[in-house]
């Protein structure tokens, strides 16, 4: 009899050792993700429909804190300017310094340097974009809005110095996700300007940011029902076996 209690009590010892590591491991694991998200995004709310069907205005999306010097074709950034009213914008890049940006090549499409580039994020099917030329002089980007009937974006300021581009300083962050609404999820990079000079970026940490909290969670809630549910186990075990002498003492009487 006595050997049984001990086992049980270790038993106990062990699962309560190990329901405090697991809330311990968690606790780092959560708010060590919380932490790491606020040091590396920014979250911002998508002011416009300029970025539909990627981003539609009132979204909140996540977007990485990163030197201009980091942009690459493709991304979708937020960027202040004066010449565009000094406030925050949200749109994608499309060429870099060096580039001759032109619409619209074969099939309607925008070119970069002569290439025609896909992009399956427009939300119309016909021309890219109305007819333009513009060169990014060094140091500059040229972005545009994935809502190209409606956007304003370099093209508006084609009078402008830099033929509208805007300075790789004014990037404050890249987006990454969309936070709100749920079902936004991850903004994925387009293949289409992969094959250029450069290629494209990678995505932030974002996935291993948010797998960091939600496993930290599990580890909290999980270790925090131990003790409950094994309280609950054991006051079963004991009245399951003052059961069974019951009914022995009634069988030996």
């Amino acid at each position: 009899m006595s050997g049984t209690v001990r086992t049980d009590d270790g038993r106990g010892r062990l699962g309560n050792a190990l329901s405090g590591l697991a809330v311990a491991v968690g606790s780092v694991l959560f708010l060590g993700g919380f932490i790491w998200g606020a040091v590396v995004y920014q979250p911002y709310t998508v002011p416009t429909d300029s970025m539909t069907p990627t981003v539609h205005a009132g979204d909140r999306v996540l977007a990485e804190r990163i030197d201009g010097d980091q942009v690459r074709r493709g991304d979708i950034v937020v960027f202040r300017d004066k010449q565009w009213g000094d406030m925050p914008m949200v749109k994608r890049v499309v060429g870099v310094g060096g580039d001759t940006i032109a619409c619209c090549g074969d099939g309607g499409k925008l070119t970069v340097n002569g290439k025609a580039i896909e992009e399956p994020y427009l939300r119309t099917k016909g021309p890219a974009s109305n007819k333009f030329t513009a060169t990014v002089p060094k140091g500059q980007l040229f972005l545009l809005g994935d809502e190209r009937m409606g956007s304003l974006d370099s093209r508006v300021h084609l009078q402008d110095p830099g033929q509208g581009s805007v300075p790789r300083s004014a990037v404050e962050a890249r987006l990454d996700a969309v936070a709100w609404p749920l079902d936004g999820g991850l903004l994925e990079r387009p293949e289409g300007f992969a094959a250029l000079p450069g290629g494209v970026s990678r995505p932030g940490p974002v996935k291993l940011v948010v797998g960091s909290v939600a496993i930290g969670a599990a580890l909290i809630v999980a270790g925090g029902l131990y003790g409950p549910i094994a309280r609950r186990l054991s006051g079963r075990r004991r009245g399951a076996d003052r059961g069974a002498g019951r009914r022995k003492a009634t069988a030996g009487v």
